[in-house]
């Protein structure tokens, strides 16, 4: 589950109508270097899945019509919950190259993860090297990902949330 919060004061002036005010510095909670298409589309793919899980929608034709949205998007979207943890990861911190986009994910990629990683991010720094975008190689962001890394109960939390299979207790 995905939990926005937003701090606004309401303000009720004297002409009676009530007037909303956010905070002039909010604290943005997705990275300034993610990509928020990318973020939400994870966000809605395994809430999707979870539905399907627990039984909420026995079809992705189901979940499509309740949606109101074609069922081989929700096929498409759904695909992304197979996608590498380390894929995942790098998404959600915003370290993923500038070329991998929405529409590039949604396309078919390898099921194993090793290969995924090799192919998606190859793909994605090609795409992000012609276009012009921010690109880095996957080598790289590994071991920047690694170098001193130490993991909070927030961010097992938000892989929690989002793979709990994919999270390893110790």
């Amino acid at each position: 589950m995905l939990t926005v919060r937003v701090p606004l004061a309401v303000r009720t002036p004297r002409g009676g109508r009530k007037l909303m005010v956010a905070p002039t510095s909010t604290a943005n909670p997705i990275r300034s270097g993610a990509d928020t298409t990318l973020v939400k589309a994870l966000a809605r793919a395994f809430r999707w899945r979870r539905m399907m899980e627990t039984g909420r929608y026995g079809t992705i034709d189901e979940l499509a019509a309740a949606e109101k949205i074609k069922s081989s998007y929700v096929s498409r979207l759904l695909r992304m919950t197979l996608l590498s943890p380390d894929i995942i990861e790098a998404i959600l911190d915003g370290r993923q190259p500038g070329g991998m986009t929405l529409p590039g994910l949604m396309e078919p990629f390898p099921v194993e993860w090793e290969r995924q990683v090799l192919v998606l991010w190859r793909a994605a720094t090609q795409r992000g090297a012609r276009s012009g975008g921010e690109h880095g190689s996957y080598g790289n962001w590994r071991s920047e990902r690694n170098r001193d890394r130490t993991i909070s109960g927030a961010d097992v939390e938000r892989k929690e949330k989002l793979a709990p299979e994919a999270v390893q207790h110790s």
